[in-house]
């Protein structure tokens, strides 16, 4: 698991959680909109829906290969009243698409968002929409915060690298200067007239490969 966050829907709160990069909804607290008393029976109502199960099925085969097929259809094509709970569905079929989370804070009964909003349809057709509407509005708002955390990295980078190619240029330079003034004392130049042609010659070479770096990060 990874980060938890919450929306609010017409005034119930609902945790949204990530399991292995996809977004589960918190079905437990999306119950609670319509029976605030056993969300787990409010659940297992909708599940045993005939077309619930068929949606279910058609989910679970296009994302989940480990999906107990044969298992399904005995389920789908049982005589009798269907009662069907989370656990029970993940124990017949190896679902992935619903599950529960144990724990008195953050526990309860999730499912991949595709699912939920299905849920929200059978819970209020009103509630689904301000149920996506949130879930956009989560999304968008990482999607800001990522970007701005890149956009910080990245000059972050840029600050860093400016700090390491300053230091490694007044090495080059002074390392340039040394064999100049060597050169300048083996032609006789007096002490004076060395440090101004040798002061010159380095504020030249820094201007230009200060003018070379601003190049590279302006690419």
């Amino acid at each position: 698991m990874s980060k938890k966050e919450t929306i609010t829907v017409q005034g119930t709160e609902i945790t949204v959680i990530q399991k292995n990069k996809d977004d589960y909804i918190s079905l437990t607290d999306m119950a609670g909109y319509k029976d605030t008393l056993d969300a787990r029976i409010v659940v297992s109502n909708w599940m045993s829906s005939r077309y619930t199960l068929e949606f279910l099925g058609i989910w679970e085969q296009v994302n989940n290969p480990d999906f107990n097929r044969m298992e399904f259809h005995t389920v789908k094509n049982a005589d009798g009243r269907l009662v069907l709970t989370p656990k029970r569905w993940v124990e017949l079929t190896n679902a992935i698409g619903i599950f529960s989370k144990s724990g008195r804070y953050g526990g309860g009964i999730f499912a991949h968002k595709d699912i939920a909003f299905e849920f929200g349809t059978w819970l209020s057709a009103e509630f689904k929409y301000y149920l996506i509407k949130e879930f956009q509005r989560l999304k968008e708002d990482e999607q800001q915060r990522l970007s701005l955390e890149w956009n910080l990295q990245r000059t972050l980078s840029k600050i860093n690298y400016r700090i390491h190619t300053d230091a490694i240029n007044e090495l080059i330079c002074l390392s340039n200067m040394e064999n100049i003034n060597a050169v300048l004392i083996h032609e006789g130049l007096p002490q004076r007239d060395r440090l101004i042609k040798l002061n010159q010659i380095a504020i030249q070479q820094m201007s230009v490969l200060q003018e070379v770096e601003n190049r590279k990060l302006l690419r």
